[in-house]
């Protein structure tokens, strides 16, 4: 494992209809849903350590801080940035900016723990 802060990651999406609260359940709104805009989050935050771990590690989400700030209605342009801030022996701390234009949705921090991804599973399943 080979992480240190300031590692960075960028994801782009256009919001489509199966990303809004009225069809994941948060809402019966057509905007960008909470719980889509955190699952883009984790998506960016797993892309930035992805090339750093080690043989066999991944990581898994433990903690999260969330401010849903503004809509953004299907057809809106929406880029999640993430930056890796902390590294605590396995423990990763990322903060993360949703922007359609010039505008902040969402911003946060995420935590993220280091496994042996095969141990991981095993344990998950018993």
């Amino acid at each position: 494992m080979t992480l240190a802060p300031s590692l960075r990651s960028r994801l782009l999406i256009m919001v489509e209809s199966s990303d809004t609260a009225q069809k994941v359940g948060s809402g019966d709104v057509p905007v960008l849903a909470t719980p889509r805009l955190l699952a883009l989050a984790e998506q960016a935050s797993v892309e930035a350590t992805r090339a750093h771990l080690g043989p066999g590690e991944t990581s898994v989400g433990t903690r999260v801080e969330l401010e849903h700030l503004a809509p953004s209605p299907v057809g809106t342009h929406v880029e999640v940035t993430t930056e890796l801030t902390e590294v605590d022996g396995r423990r990763l701390v990322f903060a993360f900016v949703a922007r359609d234009r010039d505008k902040v949705v969402g911003r946060g921090t995420i935590e993220r723990v280091v496994v042996d991804r095969a141990r991981f599973v095993e344990r998950a399943s018993r």
